[in-house]
């Protein structure tokens, strides 16, 4: 990929800039500004070389219609606020605009065209689609790793009628992955956690040829404990998956990758009940499994501190209730010991992971915290991501 970071002479070049600005929203206001965030570097390097910046982004799923509710108005007023320049939203009709000399009549620094996804073709990846939009800049620019897994119109076919760049946020982005999958400094650990196994076990599969240790947590690991002989009450589990486990330990005893689940667990008879520390053959038939237990927090301590590179994706319990957080809590603030240190490369994605951490306030004591939800699975998996692919 060639990244716009390294291009000069982009002064008064007009930039498509695809960004990922689908920010929750409640009654017209954002709740969680954390995607605006991470693309303000992009946005200044871009301001900075003095170009014509036209964002394309989305809210929600319209599914090509018009509504209301998903304006990205809320999202133009908070980059005006953090950026402290102008920045319009442009309403009319993407296709009733004929050229970019268009833009040449506003003096806003920033362009915004409403919410892509109000166009039935940004879907369906269509090629007139795109050839129109392409018409509209001089670069174009993906700094949207997270919708990437999509082949839709402004991330895919787009690139095919324009000099197409990286951002400086998707760099990082497929920089931190790279050094968890290809560009890995061993001993490599992963903690995987998350309510079904079948949604992972791609992800599993893929990495367990590169991993050292692979420490099943959350509801997953429930599997794990009623498969080598364990009573797990009514704790949650997926059904039908003794296969996936068979496999996943087959697999790992090949490629010599350590499977850790839990030797001890926190248990409840509901989800806002206090918690009782139980060994594996004490559980009872109405107790569910919500947090690892002491023995099992110390065991993967350990190992964090004998690992050089790390990926979190899953909390280890049901940290909503705290009774049930400690186990999360002592594998976040262990891996930001080792972190304040410099002694290991630590990469965290999935959303329930980025939430607990964001209770913790401490997202930024990682290296790399991924908010790319299903584009930061399916790189995991192997996958080819068709944003990315088109940038080759």
């Amino acid at each position: 990929m060639r990244s716009i970071s390294n291009e000069k002479n982009l002064k008064s070049k007009k930039i498509l800039l695809r960004l990922d600005l689908n920010v929750p929203l409640k009654d017209g206001n954002i709740t969680d500004t954390t995607r605006i965030d991470k693309i303000l570097p992009t946005l200044n390097f871009l301001i900075r070389q003095k170009t014509k910046i036209i964002i394309l982004s989305h809210v929600g799923r319209p599914k090509g219609k018009i509504v209301k509710e998903l304006s990205l108005k809320p999202i133009s007023e908070e980059l005006r606020k953090k950026l402290k320049i102008t920045v319009k939203l442009i309403t009319e009709n993407i296709n009733e605009i004929k050229n970019k000399d268009f833009f040449e009549k506003f003096d806003e620094k920033i362009l915004i065209l409403e919410n892509i996804r109000f166009y039935e073709e940004e879907e369906k990846n269509d090629h007139k689609f795109a050839k129109h939009l392409a018409s509209l800049g001089d670069i174009y620019v993906n700094d949207a790793f997270s919708c990437s897994h999509r082949a839709h119109t402004s991330i895919h076919l787009i690139s095919k009628y324009l000099p197409s760049f990286s951002g400086l946020q998707l760099d990082l982005e497929i920089n931190a992955l790279n050094k968890i999958t290809s560009e890995v400094t061993k001993p490599v650990t992963c903690i995987i956690g998350g309510s079904k196994i079948s949604t992972k076990i791609d992800i599993i599969k893929n990495l367990i040829p590169k991993f050292d240790n692979l420490i099943i947590v959350g509801g997953m690991a429930n599997n794990f404990i009623e498969y080598f002989g364990n009573n797990i009450g009514i704790s949650i589990k997926e059904k039908n998956c003794r296969h996936v486990v068979e496999e996943i330990i087959s697999l790992s005893k090949k490629m010599k990758c350590k499977i850790i689940y839990p030797e001890d667990v926190l248990v409840s008879n509901d989800l806002n009940g206090s918690s009782k520390n139980k060994e594996l053959d004490q559980i009872l038939n109405d107790e569910m499994i919500l947090d690892i237990g002491p023995k099992t927090i110390n065991k993967i301590v350990s190992i964090i501190d004998n690992t050089k590179t790390i990926l979190w994706n899953g909390p280890a319990g049901y940290f909503e209730n705290p009774n049930f957080a400690n186990g999360s809590i002592k594998i976040a603030k262990k891996i930001i010991e080792k972190n304040k240190s410099n002694k290991i490369f630590s990469v965290v994605g999935g959303g329930d992971t980025v939430s607990l951490l964001n209770s913790l306030n401490v997202v930024y004591n990682f290296n790399f915290v991924s908010t790319a939800g299903g584009a930061f699975l399916e790189y995991l998996e192997g996958k080819n991501l068709p944003g990315i692919t088109a940038l080759n």
